[in-house]
């Protein structure tokens, strides 16, 4: 009997001392700092979710110091004084955890607060001055040595380069893999552009606009596909394609980011037409500007509409409105997981013009989903 017992016991006594060493770990895993948004307040009771996905349960101690900071400034001599009652839901928060604070308790000593209304200002002001300060297209080349990357953009008569300047006060980024959000993007080297890649940039453009000092550049690596529709799953938000380039199917993942655009027959006609022939076929040499236009191809050219301004005024179009053997482009974020930046539809006529692929690639770095944000 005794010696069926002791085994017994001992396995229990073992398994209560790992449960219990395990649970003690897990639980003294509370950060000595996170960054994340305030979901629940009550009082000094706070709960907070960081970016990463770990919610906490905090208290805020009598003796803690709570400041409200505006959004981007670093210099907290400049912050307010707040106390929790100033706190919403949906603020942004930095907790500083008391070191001392038993076990598994989240104990904030320090409270720095970014209000929602405050963020939402800035992240509107941001997205203005990327619209007005800011430049997108597809990467030439790379020299990290002088801090310069060329990119090209546009198509057919309005294509153009564009010479960035790299400094050390630049802000360098990549997009994460399956986002085209600038805010879920990470910090990245120069290093790591390559030709091929889209980028988008803002900063002082030169006189003449072929030449711009960055403050910011975003970058990543996309896939462009062309090919036709296999089937459609509105329900999933999936749409498997026969990409024409490389004979096999491929599903790509759609979100509410992704934009959907569909070219009416006329309008895809006549795109194909200015891609194929380019300047000439309106009388003008090739790479010259448009008349009636800029450099920078935002114009009418001889009457006829740019390019980037057909594609931005193409309707929309839903997911399930796409039929079985329809000609697609399309820009996705490469990786494991396809995911749409933009679809375009009704684009048979396109298929044979060499630049579209480009023109689509360009296009969807100013106009699609959340790119540059």
């Amino acid at each position: 009997m005794n010696r069926t017992i002791k085994p017994r016991l001992f396995a229990w006594l073992f398994c209560t001392a790992l449960v219990a060493l395990l649970a003690t770990t897990v639980a003294a895993q509370v950060p000595a700092r996170f960054l994340g948004t305030l979901t629940e307040t009550h009082g000094a009771q706070l709960t907070v979710k960081t970016d990463a996905g770990q919610i906490y349960q905090v208290s805020i101690a009598p003796t803690a110091v709570l400041k409200q900071i505006a959004p981007g400034e670093k210099d907290l001599n400049k912050a307010a004084l707040i106390t929790s009652a100033d706190l919403a839901t949906g603020d942004r928060i930095l907790v500083r955890t008391d070191p001392n604070a038993p076990a598994g308790s989240a104990i904030a000593t320090q409270i720095i607060a970014i209000k929602q209304a405050d963020l939402a200002k800035k992240q509107e002001a941001d997205r203005e001055d990327w619209q007005k300060r800011g430049a997108s297209g597809l990467v030439k080349s790379v020299d990290a040595t002088s801090g310069t990357i060329v990119i090209s953009s546009g198509a057919g008569a309005t294509a153009k380069t564009l010479t960035i300047h790299v400094a050390k006060a630049t802000v360098l980024k990549r997009y994460a893999p399956a986002s085209v959000r600038y805010d879920e993007a990470k910090a990245a080297s120069m290093d790591a552009i390559r030709p091929g890649d889209q980028l988008r940039t803002r900063g002082d453009k030169s006189p003449d606009g072929t030449e711009l000092t960055a403050e910011d550049v975003v970058s990543g690596s996309f896939r462009n596909i062309a090919g036709t529709v296999i089937a459609v799953d509105a329900a999933a938000s999936t749409l498997t394609v026969k990409d024409l380039a490389t004979k096999k199917p491929a599903t790509i993942k759609f979100t509410a980011s992704s934009q959907l655009h569909k070219l009416p027959e006329e309008m895809a006609t006549r795109l194909a037409s200015m891609l194929k022939n380019g300047a000439e076929s309106h009388g003008a040499p090739a790479g010259a500007p448009p008349q009636g236009g800029t450099p920078g191809g935002h114009g009418p050219m001889n009457g006829h509409m740019d390019p980037q301004q057909m594609l931005s005024r193409a309707p929309n179009v839903q997911l399930a409105e796409l039929k079985k053997g329809e000609a697609v482009m399309l820009v996705a974020t490469d990786g494991f997981e396809l995911t749409a930046v933009t679809l375009l539809a009704g684009v048979e006529p396109l298929l044979e013009a060499p630049a579209a692929s480009n023109l689509l690639s360009n296009w969807s770095m100013s106009s699609g989903g959340e790119m540059g944000q």
